[in-house]
């Protein structure tokens, strides 16, 4: 299994509305996740912006191709584009860098 993290940022003053977005998310983007593989996901929302996200998976490249191909995931990166900085034109799911992992404790 894969450990993947990564972080963006959350416009300073969309960060309450993102976290009541994040408060309801729709039933069939959270099947789609799961259907595509992702796994134990979470998302950590610190006061200034930054968001730690963190998902185990079998194969990371496989799992966002899988919710590219997807009708809601389209949908829900364009409700949520405008929540973060610095995209450069990426949507959210694509600016997702994954970070090297340099320690765990199983």
């Amino acid at each position: 299994m894969q450990r993947v993290c990564f972080l963006l940022k959350v416009r300073e003053d969309r960060i309450a509305e993102y976290r009541e977005r994040h408060a309801a998310v729709w039933p069939e983007m959270r099947q789609a996740l799961s259907a595509t593989g992702w796994h134990n996901y979470s998302l950590f929302l610190r006061d200034d912006g930054l968001l730690v996200g963190y998902l185990e998976t079998d194969d990371f490249e496989a799992a966002q191709a899988g919710m590219a191909a997807t009708d809601v995931n389209a949908r829900w990166q364009a409700e949520m584009a405008p929540f973060f900085e610095s995209l450069d034109g990426e949507r959210p799911d694509e600016a997702m860098k994954p970070l090297t992992e340099v320690f765990h404790l199983a």
